[in-house]
C-alpha cells in the first residue's frame, strides 16, 4: 500500500515537472495543473512559443502537438483550452484552436478549429457529440 502511494505521488511530481519545463524553458503558454505525459511530443524546435495549453488540461502518451509546418514554411498558433483530455496518439496541427472542455478520442488527427463542449474523433477528426460538460482534466461529467 505504502510503496503503491509512493508510485502515484512520484508519478505526479514527474507530470507536473514535464508541464513546467515546457513553461520554463521553452517559453510556452501552459496553464496551472496541466498534466502532460511523457510520451507527449510537443513542438519545442521551431516554434515553441505557439503552443498555448489551458488549465487543468491533460495530454496523455503519444499526442503530439505542432506549431510549425515545415513543408509551407508557416509558423502557427496551436491552442487547447481548458479542462481538456486530449487522448493517446493524438495529432493537433499546427494552427488549430480546440476549445474549453473538449475531449479527444485516441488516434484521432485534428485540421480544424473545434468548438466548446463536445467530443471529437476520428481521421480527421469529428464533432460526435456536443453540449457535454466536463471536470477537471477533461473528465466527463453526468448530466443531470
Amino acid at each position: 500500500m505504502f510503496l503503491s502511494k509512493c508510485r502515484i505521488w512520484l508519478y505526479n511530481r514527474l507530470v507536473c515537472y514535464h508541464a513546467w519545463k515546457y513553461r520554463v524553458l521553452y517559453g510556452m503558454d501552459i496553464g496551472e495543473g496541466t498534466l502532460i505525459s511523457r510520451k507527449a511530443t510537443i513542438d519545442k524546435g521551431i516554434n515553441p512559443k505557439g503552443i498555448h495549453i489551458g488549465k487543468k488540461t491533460r495530454l496523455t502518451g503519444g499526442v503530439i502537438m505542432l506549431a510549425h509546418d515545415a513543408c509551407r514554411g508557416m509558423k502557427a498558433d496551436t491552442c487547447i483550452g481548458d479542462y481538456c483530455f486530449i487522448g493517446v496518439r493524438s495529432i493537433i496541427m499546427p494552427g488549430v484552436k480546440i476549445g474549453n472542455e473538449v475531449i479527444v478520442g485516441a488516434g484521432s488527427v485534428v485540421t480544424k478549429d473545434v468548438p466548446n463542449n463536445c467530443i471529437i474523433a476520428g481521421n480527421p477528426a469529428k464533432v460526435i457529440k456536443d453540449h457535454i460538460r466536463c471536470g477537471e482534466y477533461g473528465v466527463l461529467m453526468k448530466n443531470g
